[in-house]
This record gives structure tokens, C-alpha cells and sequence, in this order.
């Protein structure tokens, strides 16, 4: 099997001529970081018009092999085959570099070598930048050297590794899908309250309340020694030497600074809170002094609470209220403000009930996610070796590949 540089086989962040003959009006697919994921979960449901990204974003066309460039997303391995793209061209974060295969290398097969072990491992250490920020440089996709099998042997490991990667993917998809089925009745719940109230029902509807009649904001002092506790879009507000370094805007240092938050307390995001930033804390420590920090008046439900912002802020409800944005923020920093918005009054013992089974679910959730770590880690393996030659896909056996991972 010969060797040869990545630079020979493909274009690194070529330009894209079908986009500049779009009109300023035509539509195209829009990649923001956030929807750039491998397998199944690549989001490419996001528009926008050409004159909107004419400038300061990377574009890319059908075929393409996108691979994010910053931490911790490309250590992540969430390189994808983009296809299906509005007039076959798109836009998207600039943290991505690009590549566009040539004659001699499959696309797919392009698509398993920067998702192997080696790739990612060697790619890290190549990182430039300050701590957080720090990026692979196309130089090292340049000078990338690869063992490249013919064409037809390229294509034969693509199609092996197509069937079994799909194979792990279900199987975390469908623990997810569950997951989601169990959050989704809690939701429901709440909105159900929610639309019985005045805020959708008008005079005839449920009391509402201001959230500081609702909600007591607490200010406790930084604790020296403990980490930082980060509220993520995902609603989940916990120490950050717990998560991923992203899902979350940039706010907090590592030294104890702002203020403690303690396991139970409700964290609202002053400018990410829009995104989903709210919730019910996990963990003990220090946030920063963007945020508010809250506990329920009168033996209320801080789950409940966390879940019932959240949703509110998700459906926009929340910003209606906001009298300054910026591009990506609404924002709540003012809790004189924030403490006005009307909330439904729902009894506190519904409100326990919503909490408790929003705590029933947690431990649940946690398990799968790192059951997802678990298949992720052998998925990679997978990939490392049938790209690395370390056994024949012709003769390798769908059963014996994907042993330990079960549903």
C-alpha cells in the first residue's frame, strides 16, 4: 500500500466557484458549528440568503469533507461528508477547514481516514493558540501522509464501515429517542399549565406571578479551590471539569470569581439564557456574575423551576421581555429586569411532582451518555482499523466487529 501526502489527493480549503454565481438573493445551506456533527446528527436545516454570508464564512459544495478545526470540536471527530445542499453549495462557521476530493481518492474513504485515531491524536498536537481557542492548521492536512489503498479497496472499506458505524449509531439514537420520549412528558406538563394560564389564556386563564415573587436571587461569595459551574444550552448546569468544553458562552474564568452556586440552586444565563442556558445546578461551585443565581419562594421546585425557564426562553417567551440584543444574546443581566417577567402559578406540589420526575430521568440520561462515549470509542476503533489495514472487510464478520455494544 503506497503512501502519499493528503495534499496530492485533495483540495484544502479550495475556492468554491458554484457559490459566487448564486445571486445575492438565492438561498443556501448554513452550517453553524452547533449542527456539525458525524453520522445521522449533521443538522443541515439551516438558510440563509447569500448576501448574508458573502463574507467571513467558509463555503463548501456537495462532496465536500468538512473537518472542524477548533478545540474541543475536532478532537471530537465530527468531520462529515456534506451533501444535499440547496443548489449544492453552502456557507458555514469559519472554524472549518475544507476538503474536496480528487480523482484518486474516494470521499467516503476520505471521510474514515480523518476520523481514525491517528488522525485526530497527531492533529491535537499540531494545535496552534491560546488555551480554548487553539486550532489545527491546514498545514497539517496538507502534509498529511496516508496509506492509500486503490480505488476499488477504497470503496470496499467505505461501504463495510457505512453499514457497521450505522450500526452503532442506531443503537445510541435509539437510547436517545427514549431519553427524549421520557423529557418530553415533563415538558408537556409544564406547557400544559402553561397554556391554561394567563399568559395564553388571557384574564379567564391561571394566575401568574413575577419571577422575583416566584424565584429569590442569591448572591454567596466565590469559594477558593472549587471549579467553575457552567450552564449549558442543553439545560444542564454542572462543573465544567464534568462536560465538553462547548455548548457554552465564554464568561468565566478558572479562578473563583462572581459568585458560589450550590447543588440545587436555579442558574439562569444573563445572555445565553435565550439558547437554553437555564437550569437546575448539578454540582458545587463558581459562576460567573453574568449569571443569576435563584432558589423557589415558599418550598417551590428548583427542577421545576429550571425546566419551566428554559422552555419559556426556548420558545422565545422570555426575549420578548429583553430590551437590549446583540447578534447571538438576549440580554437578561439586569435582574430588575429579569425579575418582572410574568411566570404561571403552578401548586407547589404539581410543582414536586414535574421536579421529581425531571430527577427520575437524570441518572437515566447519564447513563446513556456515556454508554454513547463508550460506542463512540469503539466506532473510532473501528474506523482505525479497517482504514489502517488491520483486517480485510472483505472476510470481517458485521457480528464479531461490533461486539460490546448492545442496545
Amino acid at each position: 500500500m503506497k503512501k502519499v501526502r493528503l495534499r496530492h489527493l485533495v483540495q484544502v480549503n479550495p475556492l468554491t466557484r458554484a457559490f459566487d454565481l448564486l445571486s445575492d438573493d438565492d438561498e443556501l445551506t448554513f452550517l453553524p458549528m452547533e449542527a456539525v456533527w458525524s453520522g445521522s446528527r449533521l443538522d443541515t436545516s439551516h438558510r440563509r440568503r447569500k448576501a448574508s454570508v458573502a463574507v467571513g464564512y467558509t463555503r463548501f459544495q456537495d462532496g465536500d469533507v468538512l473537518v472542524p478545526k477548533i478545540t474541543p470540536t475536532f478532537e471530537a471527530g465530527r468531520a462529515v461528508l456534506i451533501g444535499g445542499l440547496i443548489g449544492g453549495v453552502g456557507a458555514g462557521t469559519t472554524e472549518l477547514h475544507v476538503l474536496r476530493p480528487g480523482p484518486r481518492i474516494d470521499a467516503r474513504f476520505l471521510l474514515y481516514v480523518v476520523s481514525t485515531h491517528g488522525f485526530l491524536k497527531f492533529g491535537a498536537a499540531e494545535m496552534y493558540g491560546v488555551a480554548g481557542q487553539q486550532r489545527v492548521p491546514d498545514r497539517y492536512l496538507r502534509d498529511l501522509m496516508i496509506s492509500l489503498p486503490d480505488l476499488e479497496d477504497q470503496r470496499r472499506i467505505a461501504d463495510f464501515l457505512d453499514v457497521e458505524t450505522r450500526k452503532i449509531e442506531d443503537l445510541v439514537s435509539r437510547k436517545r429517542h427514549l431519553v427524549a420520549l421520557l423529557e418530553e412528558r415533563c415538558d408537556s406538563k409544564i406547557l400544559s399549565h402553561v397554556g391554561a394560564s394567563a399568559l395564553v389564556a388571557g384574564a379567564a386563564g391561571e394566575p401568574t406571578l413575577p419571577v422575583r415573587r416566584l424565584l429569590a436571587k442569591v448572591v454567596r461569595p466565590p469559594i477558593a479551590d472549587l471549579g467553575v459551574v457552567t450552564a449549558y444550552r442543553d439545560g444542564r448546569v454542572t462543573a465544567r471539569s464534568l462536560r465538553r468544553a462547548e455548548g457554552y458562552t465564554l464568561s468565566a474564568s478558572t479562578e473563583a470569581q462572581g459568585q458560589s452556586v450550590v447543588p440545587g440552586d436555579v442558574v439562569i444565563h444573563g445572555l445565553d439564557g435565550f439558547a437554553g442556558a437555564i437550569g437546575t445546578s448539578e454540582a458545587s461551585g463558581n459562576c460567573s456574575p453574568v449569571y443569576h443565581v435563584c432558589e423557589p419562594h415558599n418550598g417551590g421546585d428548583s427542577d421545576y423551576f429550571g425546566r419551566l425557564l428554559r422552555l419559556l426562553a426556548l420558545q422565545g417567551y422570555l426575549g420578548n421581555f429583553a430590551t437590549s440584543t446583540r447578534e447571538r444574546a438576549v440580554d437578561f443581566r439586569n435582574w430588575d429586569l429579569f425579575g418582572r417577567i410574568p411566570l404561571p402559578v403552578m401548586p407547589v406540589d404539581e410543582q414536586c411532582e414535574v421536579g421529581a420526575s425531571i430527577r427520575r430521568i437524570r441518572p437515566l440520561k447519564e447513563l446513556v451518555e456515556r454508554s454513547a462515549v463508550l460506542a463512540a470509542e469503539r466506532r473510532q476503533a473501528l474506523i482505525t482499523a479497517a482504514v489502517t489495514g488491520q483486517f480485510d472487510v472483505s472476510t470481517a464478520s458485521g457480528r464479531n466487529v461490533t461486539e460490546g455494544i448492545t442496545a
